[in-house]
C-alpha cells in the first residue's frame, strides 16, 4: 500500500493522499474456488482478474463465493496472490488483464514503461497501513540509525517515507531492509528489526512482539491511500463489456454486503487468515468508496479529493524520493465512464 509550498504542498497533500494499501498473505494460503491457478477450475475464455490480502480488496471474495460475477453477466477468474507485487508484475506483464492496487505503485509501474488504466476506486486507507516500532521509539527521529524493514517500493514503504519527509529525515537516516510484508513482519516480531510497515491483516502479526507500538498510521494521512481496479489498456479497448461486468460486480458486492454484514464479514475473515472480530478491527481503517464518492473522485480538482490532482502531487514524491524511474505519462491514467455507466443503470 504507497503530502503542500513547494514542499509543502508535495508534503501535506501528498500526505493527504499519497499511500494507496497494500496487500500481501504470505503467511496464510487458504485453497479455495478463487485459487483458479491452484484448483484447476479457469474459465476459457474468462477475464482474470488479482487481488490480495488488503480489507478493502477481500470484497472480491465476497464477489466469488455468493455468485455475484455470474449474477452481473461477468466471466471471472479471480487470483489470489500471497505477495501483492507479484500481483502488479503479473498485471504489467499481462499475465491476468486486471488488479487489485493502490494507485501510487500504479504509477510507479506507468513510469516503468507500463499501460495501465485506473477505472474503479476500491477504497481509501484510513488507519490500516502502519508503522510499528520496538520499545523504546517514540517518535520518528528515533528511528535514525535504526533497523527498518518493508516491501521496498510498496506502499508501506511510500508511507515510512512521507513521514521521514514531512520530519526532515532522509532514506539514508535509516537502515532499511527490503523485506516482503509477510516477511518484514515476521522479522519484526522475532527482533530482527527494530520497526516495520506493513499493512493489515500484517499489523496484527507485528504487534504481537512484546513491547511493540503503532508509531504512526495512513489516519494521519487522510485521503492520502486510494486503492483501485486497475486494468491493463489493450484489455480495456479489447473487451470494455468485460471491464464493466467487473465494475458491475463490484458495487452488486457492496450492496450484499450491507444487507448481509455478517455473512460477508465471515467470508474475508477467512480469505484474510484471521479471526472475525479482528477482521471487523480493520474495516475501521478502511473506507470503502460508494457510486457517489467513485464519481467524484474522477473529477478534476486542486486538492486531494481528485485523483488526478492527485496523481499529479504524487509523482513528483515519487520522483523526489527515486520510486518513479521516470516521469509517467498520466494524461491516460483514469477511466471512469464504467463508473459512470453503472451510476446511470441505477
Amino acid at each position: 500500500m504507497k503530502l503542500r509550498s513547494v514542499i509543502q504542498s508535495i508534503l501535506l497533500f501528498v500526505i493527504g493522499l499519497a499511500i494507496a494499501a497494500g496487500c500481501t498473505n504470505p503467511a496464510v494460503y487458504i485453497t479455495t474456488t478463487t485459487d483458479v491457478a491452484a484448483s484447476g477450475d479457469a474459465t476459457p475464455n474468462a477475464a482474470s482478474l488479482g487481488f490480495s490480502a488488503w480489507p478493502g480488496w477481500l470484497p472480491w471474495q465476497v464477489t466469488q463465493e455468493q455468485k455475484l460475477f455470474e449474477a452481473n453477466k461477468a466471466s471471472v477468474n479471480l487470483k489470489w496472490f500471497d505477495g501483492y507485487l507479484e500481483s502488479i508484475n503479473a498485471l504489467t506483464t499481462e499475465q491476468i488483464n486486471a488488479n487489485s492496487q493502490t494507485l501510487n505503485d500504479t504509477i510507479s509501474a506507468v513510469s516503468g514503461g507500463a499501460d495501465k488504466v485506473v477505472v474503479l476506486v476500491n477504497d481509501n486507507s484510513t488507519g490500516n497501513d502502519k508503522v510499528i516500532v520496538r520499545e523504546g521509539i517514540n517518535t520518528i527521529a528515533d528511528l535514525k540509525g535504526k533497523k527498518v524493514a518493508a516491501e521496498e517500493g510498496a506502499v508501506d514503504h511510500f508511507l515510512l517515507l512521507l513521514e521521514m519527509k514531512k520530519a526532515g529525515m532522509k532514506p539514508e537516516d535509516i537502515q532499511f531492509v527490503p523485506l516482503e510484508t509477510g516477511q518484514a513482519a515476521a522479522a519484526f516480531v522475532g527482533g530482527q528489526v527494530d520497526a516495520v510497515a506493513v499493512f493489515a491483516p500484517f499489523t496484527t502479526q507485528a504487534l504481537k512482539r512484546p513491547g511493540s507500538k503503532e508509531l504512526f498510521s495512513s489516519k494521519e494521512f487522510p485521503g492520502a491511500i486510494p486503492d483501485h481496479l486497475v486494468v491493463s489498456r489493450q484489455f480495456l479497448e479489447a473487451s470494455p463489456e468485460k471491464v464493466q461486468a467487473m465494475v458491475d460486480s463490484w458495487f452488486a458486492t457492496l450492496d450484499y454486503m450491507q444487507k448481509e454484514p455478517a455473512k460477508a464479514t465471515e467470508i474475508m475473515a477467512k480469505r484474510a487468515g484471521v479471526s472475525v472480530a479482528e477482521y471487523e478491527e480493520y474495516a475501521k481503517g478502511t473506507k470503502i468508496f460508494t457510486v457517489e464518492e467513485n464519481l467524484k473522485a474522477f473529477q478534476p480538482g486542486n486538492n486531494m479529493t481528485s485523483l488526478m490532482y492527485a496523481a499529479g502531487e504524487m509523482t513528483k514524491f515519487l520522483e523526489e524520493v527515486g520510486l518513479a524511474k521516470q516521469k509517467p505519462d498520466l494524461t491516460k491514467l483514469f477511466d471512469d465512464r464504467f463508473v459512470k455507466a453503472y451510476a446511470k443503470k441505477q
